[in-house]
């Protein structure tokens, strides 16, 4: 009669637990990189947020400040950032002289960049200087030449395309701030700081960006 052979059991490996993504709203100072390092030494978004796996969806130049979205979620930041799901982007941005009407309907039209006509772009005059943080080095004003702020919607996001757009027209940027990336706003979050998102707020770009949420 032969020898049945024992027949050993394992217990059972736990399923492997998803890695949960953050997805974080930072108000990027003047003079900050999206990055988060540099060769140069420049100060960078690293020097502010000490958050594992988070990097930039999308980019804010060097001189620009505001809203910088980070996340270490693949797909939602390709999304973020590709052309094909127009994702508003809000700045408020101070120009030099005042802009005739003419200027601003060359805007909304679409003015060529580095030989490219830009999309049309939502531009309106703001009525008075709105209430912002101050910026850490102030702004280098031309004497007798008046400023203006407007208020500037895109959905693209070539480099420096807002300060290329307004020079075009002839009203060179001399600040710019964004405030918001569609539902996402940056609200009263001050230079060097920055928050998780809240549930609402994720599922609500999620939503707009056709994502399952």
């Amino acid at each position: 009669m032969s020898k049945q052979k024992k027949r050993r059991f394992y217990p059972a490996s736990p399923p492997k637990q998803p890695a949960v993504s953050r997805t974080l709203i930072f108000c990027k100072p003047y003079k900050v990189l999206s990055s988060f390092t540099d060769p140069e030494g420049r100060s960078t978004v690293g020097d502010f947020v000490d958050v594992p796996d988070v990097y930039a969806a999308g980019r804010l130049d060097y001189d620009s400040e505001g809203l910088l979205l980070l996340t270490s979620d693949g797909k939602l930041a390709h999304r973020i950032t590709h052309p094909r799901y127009k994702l508003p982007k809000v700045y408020l941005v101070q120009v030099e002289r005042i802009p005739n009407e003419a200027a601003l309907d060359q805007l909304r039209a679409g003015v060529l960049v580095q030989g490219q006509l830009t999309r049309p772009a939502q531009v309106e005059r703001l009525e008075s200087e709105p209430e912002l943080f101050p910026r850490s080095e102030p702004i280098r004003y031309r004497q007798q030449v008046p400023t203006d702020w407007l208020k500037i919607v895109i959905a693209e996001g070539r480099k420096r395309q807002v300060r290329r757009m307004t020079a075009a027209v002839g009203h060179p940027t001399l600040r710019l701030i964004r405030i918001a990336i569609g539902p996402i706003e940056l609200g009263d979050l001050q230079p060097g700081h920055w928050r998780d998102l809240t549930k609402f707020e994720l599922d609500k770009l999620k939503t707009h960006l056709q994502l399952t949420v």
